[in-house]
Formats: structure tokens, C-alpha cells, sequence
């Protein structure tokens, strides 16, 4: 099965989600997930959106509560479906995610219940401890490409088909 057969069995819009990753120069602030979905792996700060909350504003609170710091002027540089066949839907891990850049914003990082966050340089992002997937498109935001995506999942987390497309803006 491809992405294209998958989704026509969905019925329903996919889970908005969101990933906001803060950057400086030369670095990028990953955050290790404690528990919960995606425990174990690095990642940016994110979740999914409160009922009558937008995504943007679901970015900035997760940040806020993951890592205790209010990112600022948020730049969308990817939307990104996500698919896992192999887990059942009613526990809702296909979901559609915002992603953001923001090279400003107040606080410093600190470790929470949640999340433990660090700071990467770029060129040693430790993708061997991340999702699969975030080797091959966030190196395309990192230099500056905006991107639609789509990646569905094994049983085992590995990828079994993708889309990357390049855009000019959303």
C-alpha cells in the first residue's frame, strides 16, 4: 500500500499537529521526549492543538510548556503528513504537522517533565536518534526550502513510502 491508496481509506481530515524547532547561527535546540508518543527520540518542541486553539498559537503554548520558553515570529517551513498504517486509527497517530522555524524568542531552555531539551550544531544533528523521516526533509528547511511532505510508517517505525515537494510558500 502507498500513501495515495492509504489516505483514500482515511474518511476523515487528518490530526493537526504541530513541531517548532528554534535555531541560532549555528545551532538547532532538539528536545528528547520523556514519555508519551515519540518517547525516547529527539525532536523539536509540539503537539497537537486545544479544542478552538490554531496551530500557530498550539506551536508557541507547546514550546512554552515543553521547554519554558515563547518563541517568537514563527516561520512556516513545512506541513507534513504523517501515516501509520500498522497502528490503529482510533489511536490517532496520523496526524498533519505545522512546522515551524524561530530564530527569536524569550527564555532559556530548561528541562520539564515532558522534555529535555539541548542544543545541536548543525552539522551534527543526531539523526541516528530521531524519526526516520526527519533526516530527509529537515535538512531542506535548515537551508532554507519550504516543503509538503508526506511519509507513511511500518509496524516498526521505518519508512515505507514518501513525497517531498518543494513550494514556494503555503
Amino acid at each position: 500500500m502507498n500513501i495515495k491508496e492509504y489516505e483514500s481509506t482515511l474518511g476523515e481530515p487528518l490530526r493537526q499537529a504541530t513541531i517548532t524547532f528554534l535555531l541560532t547561527e549555528k545551532q538547532i535546540l532538539l528536545a528528547l521526549k520523556k514519555r508519551g508518543f515519540g518517547q525516547g527520540k529527539w525532536n523539536g518542541t509540539g503537539g497537537k492543538p486545544k479544542e478552538a486553539e490554531d496551530v500557530l498559537s498550539a506551536a508557541i503554548r507547546e514550546t512554552q510548556e515543553e521547554v519554558n520558553v515563547t518563541p517568537e515570529k514563527l516561520e512556516l517551513v513545512a506541513i507534513i503528513n504523517f501515516y501509520f498504517p500498522f497502528v490503529p486509527k482510533d489511536k490517532n497517530w496520523n496526524q498533519q504537522v505545522c512546522v515551524y522555524l524561530s530564530r527569536k524568542w524569550q527564555g532559556t531552555p530548561q528541562e520539564t517533565e515532558e522534555m529535555k531539551p539541548a542544543w545541536f550544531p548543525l552539522d551534527n544533528i543526531p539523526y541516528s536518534e530521531m524519526w526516520w523521516d526527519d533526516e530527509i526533509w529537515l535538512p531542506l528547511v535548515l537551508s532554507g526550502k519550504k516543503i509538503l511532505a508526506g511519509f507513511m510508517f511500518d509496524e516498526n517505525e521505518k519508512i515505507i513510502d514518501q513525497v517531498v515537494e518543494e513550494r514556494e510558500n503555503f
